[in-house]
């Protein structure tokens, strides 16, 4: 610690300088200048997986804000898809797992690493870092900085258990008897391995005293849902416009996170997408979240809405802060932010209480903002000196909390006329020819005589004065120890690092004191991120005129495209029904363009909306619970991947038949299309097929837009009272295809290609070809190709004798060449 505020002494240069006849006190070091802040170390996050026997343990550790997040053991099947998902998802820069694998995780690691846009660190540790004493040891040992430091095992154990669901046999083990019915084997084990890559390559204190340990300030439980949200524009990643920040990041584009996120701080915006990745089916979470925003989007409490979010605004990342803490790392800005936290957080539950007490989320914020929030608060408000840490750059404290500081800082304070006394002495016994002199003080080195360079000392040996020793020149003045300099360094001592020694003591003290409580500032973050996110909802619900839903069925009556209504002005609504047990499978044909794509999409949306606790753009819904929204849509080839498109669509087409339950919802468009016709439509009769044949307690609610209208007409479909058949409306205005967006019962008889065809701007030969083309082939009749007349001339040109002197080629080109382009001219 000593070696530290050395260290920031020299940074600061303070000097004290008593300047003989003239007086004052100046600061300030010739040539020494304050460094600019250090700028954030990039965020870090390592993941440890294990598989085996068809199951998937796996941790993370994310440096941002030294969390550890676990996921109980899941099923996964042989390509680990479950996996490669939570990688999509969480983006890590290492990867841990065991050196003794099953094949299936070797042939995934072998694909990640085949992948040129992104290819993490994999490392592998031997069987035995997984094991499970292994891990009990280590996470008994973790750096839990929150924790006092005299806690028992067994006390610390208990806290675990509270913190981690020790209930996955791949993350935790048989750590003890008392926990053994709790402990999930797998997880642990990961865990363990985590911890082990943590300590050897000292994430975020790799400049700490060996003896510091990784933080761990935070747990977490991670969950998954199954969700294409890509395909439904939940998320829409952009490039940053301002050139200077393209290399930076990205920011949002048009999705439902991106116009739902009115949250005031950035904790809040980090909650709301952890609930778009992760929707629930808990409906006590939901009901919850739900009750908060009925309460905010009633125009009658619209002042405490404006006044929870003014406070919001200025509510910082707490465990960012505590991390600082932890690592003795804390600038004057995080003192500053974390007592604008603190003071907000006491705003915010002040106002909170006099709200209905009712809902839950206020009850908790009104109960659960412990008194740790505001002692704190006045704790730092009555030791941090706010402005003379601005002008000093680091920890100062105020004035009567310690007698010892005070004491130092009169003393020092009281040095500028003392000193210019002791340079009014100095000058009398120096040279003539020296017009003044001064006694300076430079933490560290202590206090010098310092006189002005004459016009004759040029050389060093000029530099010599007797009873006098030199210590250097800097702004042609001369420093030197005397007497009586030596005299006041035995005299008062480094007076400058005596107070920064005690108050940086007095800091570590007072960081101590609050990550003792980091549980309690934790609780406050979570509960007004939560807060932000459910008012940020509310604000949405208000400006674009959503409704609440009631679960019990999949019922919307006329629904909107949350994103189209936004970008189009006007837009025509519809309405959704599958209620039990009849109309489960609904097969929706149209013409292109008519806008099924789009159903199907704002039917995704609505029920993911409600999946979130949202309000949903709708007159009336109820929603359900879903299990699942599973998609084959818009696929897309890559390189990387090494599928064909078709085989994508099949990819997604399995996952949609093999993993759905009778609550999840099945969005289907277009599936087939991407080879033989007869091959697209066998299958996807046959899907239909299958799904029409399950017991209506496990079919999903399958919402199915295809242009094969040879599956209706044709009868490849068996007959069910599940199955219902819808058509999105359109009308014929002369040649002209008029697109109504209404969806109704029935079949779309004709596809009105040639109609869009022309609205799309083909040549009008060229779409009257195609529908001669395609009545013949209905019919049956020979299709006869167009007669080539560029075959002819190419014949004639061929049997052209060139060596002929009587030839006269301008002559055939005019007869045969240019009737033949007019003729082409005139087709186009």
């Amino acid at each position: 610690m000593l070696i530290s505020t050395v260290l920031t002494g020299i940074q600061s240069g303070l000097v004290m300088t008593a300047l003989s006849g003239r007086g004052g006190l100046v600061f300030g070091h010739p040539g020494i200048h304050l460094d600019e802040e250090e700028e954030e170390d990039s965020p870090v996050v390592l993941l440890s997986v294990l598989a085996q026997h068809g199951q998937v343990g796996l941790c993370f550790y994310d440096s941002k804000d030294s969390s550890l997040h676990y996921m109980s053991d899941t099923p996964d099947n042989c390509d680990l898809h479950l996996l490669a998902r939570v990688i999509r998802e969480v983006t890590p820069h290492v990867m841990i797992t065991s050196a003794k694998q099953e094949r299936c995780m070797t042939r995934f690691l072998h694909q990640l690493g085949s992948n040129p846009d992104y290819r993490p660190e994999v490392v592998t540790y031997p069987y035995v870092d997984f094991g499970l004493e292994v891990g009990k040891q280590r996470l008994l040992s973790a750096h839990l900085p929150f924790l006092p430091a005299s806690i028992s095992e067994s006390e610390k154990m208990s806290y675990l258990s509270s913190c981690i669901s020790f209930d996955s046999p791949l993350m935790v083990s048989h750590l003890s008897t008392y926990i053994h019915q709790f402990i999930n084997v797998q997880e642990l084990r990961a865990v363990g391995a985590l911890l082990k890559c943590l300590d050897r390559r000292r994430v975020g204190v790799e400049l700490e005293d060996s003896s510091v340990g990784v933080p761990i300030l935070q747990f977490h439980a991670y969950t998954l849902f199954c969700i294409c949200s890509s395909v439904l524009q939940i998320f829409k990643s952009e490039l940053h416009p301002s050139v200077y920040k393209l290399h930076s990041g990205e920011k949002e584009g048009l999705s439902l996170y991106g116009i739902l996120n009115r949250c005031r701080c950035k904790f809040g915006s980090k909650l709301l997408r952890q609930w778009f990745l992760r929707p629930t089916q808990d409906l006590a979470v939901l009901h919850r979240r739900q009750e908060v925003i009925r309460f905010f989007t009633s125009p009658q409490n619209s002042d405490a809405l404006s006044t929870l979010q003014s406070s919001l605004r200025n509510i910082s990342n707490i465990p960012t802060l505590l991390r600082r803490m932890s690592l003795s790392n804390t600038k004057v800005t995080n003192w500053q932010s974390l007592y604008k936290t603190l003071y907000n957080a006491v705003c915010i539950r002040d106002t909170v209480r006099h709200l209905p007490q009712s809902i839950q989320l206020f009850h908790d914020i009104s109960e659960r903002f412990s008194d740790d929030i505001h002692y704190i608060a006045s704790l730092i408000s009555r030791v941090v000196d706010f402005e003379a840490s601005v002008a000093e750059n680091r920890f100062t404290i105020k004035p009567n909390v310690d007698p010892a500081i005070d004491e130092k800082k009169r003393r020092m304070m009281g040095l500028s006329n003392f000193l210019t006394d002791v340079a009014r002495r100095e000058l009398e016994h120096l040279d003539a020819r020296i017009p003044s002199c001064c006694v300076i003080y430079i933490p560290l080195i202590g206090f010098l005589l310092s006189v002005p360079r004459l016009p004759s000392m040029v050389e060093k040996e000029d530099f010599e004065i007797e009873g006098l020793d030199f210590m250097f020149l800097s702004e042609e003045r001369l420093h030197y120890r005397s007497q009586r300099t030596k005299e006041l360094d035995d005299l008062l001592g480094d007076l400058h690092c005596d107070i920064r020694d005690m108050e940086t003591a007095v800091m570590t003290q007072l960081q101590k004191t609050i990550l003792e409580r980091s549980d309690s500032l934790n609780t406050v973050l979570d509960l007004i991120a939560e807060l932000d996110c459910l008012m940020a909802m509310s604000a949405a619900s208000q400006e674009y005129g959503y409704t609440s839903s009631i679960r019990y069925e999949l019922f919307s009556q006329f629904f909107r495209h949350p994103l189209l209504e936004l970008c189009s002005p006007v837009f025509v609504a519809n309405s959704f029904q599958s209620l039990e047990p009849q109309s489960r499978v609904k097969i929706v044909t149209g013409p292109n363009s008519s806008g099924k794509s789009i159903y199907l999409k704002q039917v995704g949306l609505i029920v993911f909306m409600a999946l979130i606790g949202s309000d949903v753009p709708a007159k009336e819904a109820e929603i359900g619970l879903v299990d699942g929204i599973f998609t084959r849509m818009q696929s897309r080839e890559s390189v990387s991947v090494g599928l064909s498109t078709f085989m994508i669509d099949l990819n997604q087409m399995a996952q949609a038949l093999n993993s759905s339950t009778g609550n999840s919802l099945v969005l289907i468009d277009e599936f087939g299309k991407g080879t033989n016709t007869v091959d697209g439509l066998s299958l996807l009769a046959a899907s239909i097929s299958h799904w029409l044949r399950k017991a209506p307690m496990d079919l999903p609610h399958v919402l199915l837009a295809t242009n094969f209208h040879s599956l209706l007409q044709l009868g490849l479909l068996p007959s069910s009272g599940l199955l219902s058949l819808l058509t999105l409306e359109t009308a014929v205005d002369g040649d002209e295809l008029v697109f109504l967006y209404q969806l109704k019962e029935g079949i779309c008889q004709s596809s009105y290609a040639a109609n869009i065809a022309t609205l799309a701007g083909l040549p009008t030969s060229l779409v009257q070809r195609g529908v001669e083309v395609s009545e013949l082939y209905r019919t049956g009749r020979s299709i006869k190709p167009v007669p080539d007349r560029c075959r002819s001339v190419v014949e004639k040109f061929l049997s052209l004798d060139l060596e002929d002197k009587d030839l006269n080629l301008q002559h055939f080109m005019k007869e045969e060449l240019l009737p033949s382009a007019g003729e082409l001219l005139n087709r186009s």
